[in-house]
This record gives C-alpha cells, sequence and structure tokens, in this order.
C-alpha cells in the first residue's frame, strides 16, 4: 500500500475536501397548498400527490383543543 512521502497542507487537504459536502435538498412547490415538499413524494401538509388526494392528514388545531 502507497504512503505519502510528505505531509499534505491544510489548504491542498481542504480543496481535495470542497466536494465531499453535503447539498441542499431540492424541494417543489406542492400544486394544491403551494407549501415547499420533495419532489415525487405525497405531500405531508394536505395529503395530496399528482392533483389527488392520497392520505388523510389531521390537522394539529383539533389536538390542540384536547
Amino acid at each position: 500500500m502507497a504512503h505519502p512521502k510528505r505531509k499534505h497542507s491544510r489548504s491542498r487537504t481542504r480543496k481535495r475536501r470542497t466536494h465531499q459536502r453535503s447539498k441542499t435538498p431540492t424541494l417543489t412547490v406542492c400544486s394544491q397548498c403551494k407549501n415547499l415538499k420533495p419532489p415525487y413524494r405525497v405531500c405531508p401538509f394536505c395529503g395530496y400527490y399528482k392533483g389527488r388526494k392520497v392520505l388523510i392528514i389531521k390537522d394539529k388545531a383539533k389536538k390542540k383543543k384536547r
């Protein structure tokens, strides 16, 4: 296994690591409620996917009244 002859400088190491950063998640606008959601997923706010109701979302307001 190869070993480096000399230590890499901090700047050289950091230049190499710049591509390892995490990417921001891609988000799209929901066509029903206009909130941001991940693409190709059911909207967690309204429960719609491609214009049709898929999930029944319970309102948080009802939980607070109890």
